[in-house]
């Protein structure tokens, strides 16, 4: 199946942390402070790839993080700044933010290359913190957290014109017929299985890019059929070319066909069913019957008057094309031919530090007496917290007691004596 959607997780490299250190000289208390600076965490970057033309690399792997900045040293040496990551996906794609769907960014038109996810910036050393009233400051500053962020990847083919209509009727004939594509082409339904794009060119040059959608058919926008996966690859199409089996070949009434499929487009997205249309009644090499009965005159009665052009074609012999196609690049011209780009919902430079963060409090299957206490509410804190320090081991015990720590614990069935672990951290519980 053609792949244009997935779900990835990504995380951004958190700042490296300041360094607390002293030089050894004579006479400077202590030998006075020269922790370097942390490094910059990495950034999540997405960049256009024209060799790309789905998201299959993604279905694959779910997870990507850019490399944490590294901790400041001594001598103030600046820490290492982390490596940035680079996601490469096709013109086209959107990224949403996985639980709002809003839209984060369009990787389309100018828009090649967009920093999602900012790294953290490194924490300064305790260098910076030299004053004549504090000369052996014993802390640094923590690098900035990591962002983090599930998103939805979803591919809209880039196209001025989108090529809609039942099963069977002859769109990859004509997507054959008019330009360089070469889609698989058989007498049954559902023959394609993706979206293909074509160019179509004249002899002044000024063409346009037309995409064959794989068949809708009734009930396709509640996702009956192929069309309620493919229906979002028309959202950037200016022109759509509604082709119909003139001939009925199947059994099928033109005139119905095409006020089948326009209710479902309506219902996808009203405004796509608003764009210009035209009419491409096809198969007219298989009309024998020309009495009243006439389609083409049908369809013309029915839709000219609304402003829907019809213009009866043969896909196979190449009959009607050419005014068809001309017809279309007018169109196109009035419109303009710029790529529609989305604009951005979701700002994730806005996410600030969350008070509500998680946490799990469990008894250790594998050692006695022994409780974990993990989650981000507890990465975050220790990476703000300085231990060492008076005033940050103080704040540690408040912070215990005002998040509710003690009371999970105590619930827990944790005894005086026994050892609370969070990650590189351990104590022992006392009331």
């Amino acid at each position: 199946m053609f792949a244009d959607r997935a779900k990835i997780y990504i995380r951004s490299g958190k700042g490296g942390d300041g360094h607390v250190s002293f030089r050894r000289e004579l006479y400077v208390p202590n030998g006075g402070p020269d922790g370097g600076d942390g490094g910059r965490g990495g950034d999540v970057i997405f960049e256009v790839d024209e060799g790309l033309n789905t998201l299959t690399d993604y279905r694959h792997k779910r997870k990507y993080a850019a490399v944490d900045g590294e901790e400041g040293g001594k001598r103030r040496c600046h820490g290492k700044d982390g490596q940035d990551i680079i996601l490469k996906v096709p013109a086209g794609t959107i990224i949403r933010e996985e639980s709002t769907g809003k839209i984060v960014a369009d990787m389309s038109g100018d828009n090649i290359r967009q920093v999602v996810l900012k790294g953290g910036r490194g924490g300064q050393g305790n260098m910076h913190y030299a004053t004549a009233t504090m000369q052996v400051p014993k802390y640094a500053q923590p690098g900035q957290p990591a962002q983090e962020l599930m998103v939805q990847l979803e591919l809209k083919v880039i196209a001025d014109v989108g090529l809609v209509g039942f099963p069977n009727v002859g769109k990859s004939t004509l997507l054959s017929r008019v330009t360089n594509a070469r889609p698989k082409i058989a007498n049954y339904h559902f023959t394609t299985l993706n979206p293909n794009l074509g160019v179509v060119d004249f002899d002044d040059g000024d063409g346009f890019v037309i995409a064959d959608i794989p068949g809708l058919i009734e009930g396709a926008s509640e996702g009956v059929g192929l069309g309620h996966e493919f229906l979002r690859h028309i959202e950037r199409t200016k022109v759509i070319i509604h082709m119909v089996d003139a001939a009925s070949t199947e059994g099928r009434d033109p005139v119905a066909d095409i006020y089948a499929i326009n209710k479902e487009l309506s219902a996808y997205n009203p405004e796509i069913a608003s764009r210009p249309q035209v009419i491409a009644a096809n198969k007219i090499d298989a009309i024998y019957d020309q009495d009243e009965s006439d389609p083409i005159r049908r369809l013309k009665e029915e839709f000219e008057p609304k402003g829907i052009h019809v213009f009866a074609i043969s896909a196979v012999s190449g009959q009607g094309l050419n005014e068809l196609l001309y017809y279309v690049r007018e169109q196109l011209q009035e419109i303009g031919t710029e790529t529609t780009v989305f604009e951005p919902e979701f700002f994730p430079e806005d996410l600030s530090i969350q008070n509500n963060l998680p946490y799990t409090v469990e008894k250790s299957e594998e050692e006695e007496g022994v409780y974990l206490v993990e989650g981000p509410k507890i990465e975050r804190m220790l990476g703000y917290t300085n231990l060492d320090s008076e005033k940050g081991f103080a704040f540690f015990q408040h912070f215990l007691k005002e998040s509710g720590i003690l009371t999970d614990l105590e619930n827990a069935g944790i005894q005086e004596g026994d050892t609370v672990r969070m990650y590189s951290l351990e104590f022992d519980y006392y009331k």
